[in-house]
């Protein structure tokens, strides 16, 4: 009987308990594109450069919300040269989310090899209340990407 009536306020409880989740699934339906300006290291926020350098040496992704901007970052980790720059496709709203899509293109001349570098872009653009998708743009086939 206690064992019957634990079962029952286990199941019970976890009804109640995944009632109160929520999945928020962003469906894909045309976006409209936002307004936004790369932002250069000098000009961003002293706690934003410090998780930056913090998460530079691996592929990261995160955003920063301060009173009146919303920053988005993508760092592309480690590479193994230098030359490397970031080509920002798309920035755009939909009903329930943004889409950040980015692309890594590769060095023109590998004469930099042996220098590693850390690319990284931060855009900014208006404070949103909507969650943000990072995505990887179209592979250029020029670009190779070192580990």
């Amino acid at each position: 009987m206690k064992k019957t009536a634990a079962v029952l306020g286990l199941i019970l409880w976890s009804l109640l308990f995944l009632g109160g989740c929520r999945f928020i699934k962003i469906e894909e339906e045309p976006r409209k594109p936002l307004e936004y300006s790369i932002v250069k290291q000098e000009n961003l926020p002293a706690e934003l450069t410090a998780l930056i350098e913090e998460k530079k040496g691996k592929e990261f992704q995160m955003t920063y919300q301060s009173e009146k901007e919303l920053f988005l970052i993508k760092g592309y980790g480690q590479q193994m040269s230098g030359g490397y720059s970031i080509q920002v496709e798309e920035l755009g709203a939909s009903s329930n989310g943004l889409f950040f899509v980015t692309r890594l293109i590769g060095p023109k001349d590998l004469n930099e090899a042996g220098v590693p570098s850390y690319p990284c872009i931060v855009i900014k653009t208006e404070p949103q209340k909507k969650p943000v998708v990072f995505r990887e743009g179209k592979a250029d086939s020029g670009s190779e990407k070192g580990e």
